[in-house]
């Protein structure tokens, strides 16, 4: 029997060949899809194994399952990509993070930067994050991936650039920049991780990105157009795996 609906627990909620679902799953199980006992779904656990379950029971609060098979899934590039992206107005970040997600991203770090219009409080901020990490989840669920990329708290520029692992590739397209170039940038390299910083609505200002080249980023073009900020992380993520990322060939997944 084929399985009819994609789902993500956490590895606590299995235990032997047992899966436990929770929280809001339960209610588009149950009441959306219509499953019940006997029906067959697919359970990822986020770090990259995936389950057939073969659902025995549900209540109000839990769905209960067995496992069938194991199975490790394909479809996540060997790179990991963390998107920087600065705070941006209205929707933008939830459109980032929605559509960084169905391309590969890993993990999304939202950056409060000098032109940032938006300021959020403490509170706020972590209001926010909880909204992206459950866009970034719905997201991974439709777009079948075997983990939920990470969408951390709103991080300033210095801290985020003690995150860079040495070895790892770190760009900042910037529309300064007229020599070198986002290809140039990609050619010849062979790393397992890269970082790309976005601007917000403005971009970055000259001293922030002289910090940045100080712990050893690059700056980089994407060319002579100018891109909205909603528009250049997602342009250099999709370049970027489909470079270094492994993807045989094929730059974005399949459309439906």
């Amino acid at each position: 029997m084929p399985a009819i609906g994609y789902f993500f627990v956490s590895p606590e909620q299995i235990t032997g060949e047992r899966v436990t679902i929770t929280g809001p799953d339960v209610m588009h199980i149950s009441r959306v899809l219509r499953l019940g006992p006997g029906d067959v779904i697919t359970v990822m656990d986020g770090r990259g194994k995936g389950y057939r379950v073969r659902l025995t029971g549900t209540t109000g609060t839990a769905v209960e399952g067995m496992i069938l098979e194991q199975f490790i899934p394909g479809g996540e590039a060997p790179l990991k990509v963390t998107l920087v992206q600065g705070l941006s107005k209205g929707d933008k970040m939830d459109i980032i993070i929605q559509k960084g997600t169905e391309l590969g991203v890993s993990c999304v770090v939202p950056l409060a930067c000098r032109r940032s219009v938006v300021r959020l409080t403490p509170a706020k901020a972590r209001e926010r994050q909880q909204r992206w990490q459950r866009i970034a989840l719905e997201a991974a669920k439709q777009s079948c991936r075997a983990i939920v990329p990470r969408v951390t708290g709103v991080m300033d520029l210095p801290a985020v650039l003690d995150l860079i692992s040495p070895g790892a590739l770190a760009l900042m397209p910037w529309e300064e920049e007229r020599e070198f170039s986002l290809k140039a940038a990609l050619r010849g390299q062979s790393c397992g991780e890269v970082f790309v910083f976005i601007g917000p609505e403005g971009g970055f200002e000259a001293d922030e990105v002289a910090m940045a080249r100080e712990r050893g980023v690059l700056s980089v073009s994407l060319g002579p157009r100018i891109l909205r900020t909603e528009t250049a992380g997602l342009a250099t993520l999709t370049m970027v795996l489909y470079e270094l990322g492994d993807l045989g060939g094929y730059p974005a997944g399949n459309a439906r």
